[in-house]
């Protein structure tokens, strides 16, 4: 089990100081207590998947207690193939029995189930679409897996263009210390578990996003700070280890 949960939830804090009687607090705090023990939430992901480290982020963020539960991916299991039928993918979020995929959507939708702590995205209208959209460009420009698939010119190409793509997320993050400004959220959650492959970029293009992004770079050593993160993301070697493997499976070189 991960856990993360408050003492006492928000609902049961809301009865003890609305009720005037200690024996209706006694009556509805077990009522909610019975309701917060039978909320069954499985996460089935990968430990290298950013895609997977969103939800866990978003999760701990939120101080969510929950199941992980984890896929193989040379072997996946008969219940995520059940879950994510058309996919097959992780991460997919089981909240009591029902799935729950792809990561952005599980991270807004943990962000409106347990909306009564940490908001992921903000309140008002305009600058959440902007969120979104932000959130949707890391989604489809921030994968690298390239650079390490390539060599030669195709190699330097894919590294100019992740290095263009990360300028511009610098552009967007300016002076902020978050994306969402003084409060980390749904941008930050999406991007920061690419940081973990910083180093096998490093190591594969033979260059350094520090000196290229140094923006960037702060931006997601200011993020492993936070407990959700850096308890979160897993160690860079470890992830460099895995992409050797994948590589030579897939026979490259």
């Amino acid at each position: 089990m991960t856990y993360g949960s408050n003492n006492i939830p928000p609902i049961e804090l809301f009865i003890i100081l609305v009720t005037p009687h200690p024996d209706q607090f006694i009556r509805f705090w077990c009522f909610s207590l019975t309701v917060a023990m039978s909320d069954e939430l499985v996460l089935l992901s990968m430990w290298p998947s950013p895609f997977g480290l969103r939800v866990q982020i978003a999760l701990a963020e939120k101080r969510v207690e929950y199941e992980y539960k984890e896929e193989d991916l040379f072997n996946k299991s008969s219940l995520l193939l059940t879950v994510n039928p058309v996919h097959k993918k992780v991460p997919v979020l089981i909240h009591n029995g029902k799935a729950i995929c792809e990561s952005l959507a599980i991270v807004e939708y943990i962000d409106e189930v347990w909306n009564d702590r940490s908001p992921l995205l903000p309140s008002d209208p305009c600058r959440r679409a902007e969120a979104r959209f932000w959130a949707d460009f890391v989604d489809k420009k921030a994968a690298s897996k390239k650079v390490w698939r390539s060599k030669g010119e195709d190699q330097e190409e894919a590294k100019r263009e992740l290095i263009e793509i990360f300028k511009v997320l610098e552009g967007e993050l300016g002076d902020k210390p978050y994306f969402g400004g003084d409060n980390f959220g749904l941008v930050d959650i999406a991007l920061v578990p690419f940081y973990s492959r910083f180093y096998t970029l490093d190591k594969f293009g033979n260059f350094s996003i520090e000196a290229e992004c140094p923006v960037l770079v702060a931006w997601a050593k200011r993020c492993m700070k936070r407990e959700s993160v850096f308890k979160s993301l897993p160690d860079s070697e470890k992830v460099y280890d895995f992409v050797l493997q994948v590589n030579k499976w897939f026979g490259i070189h």
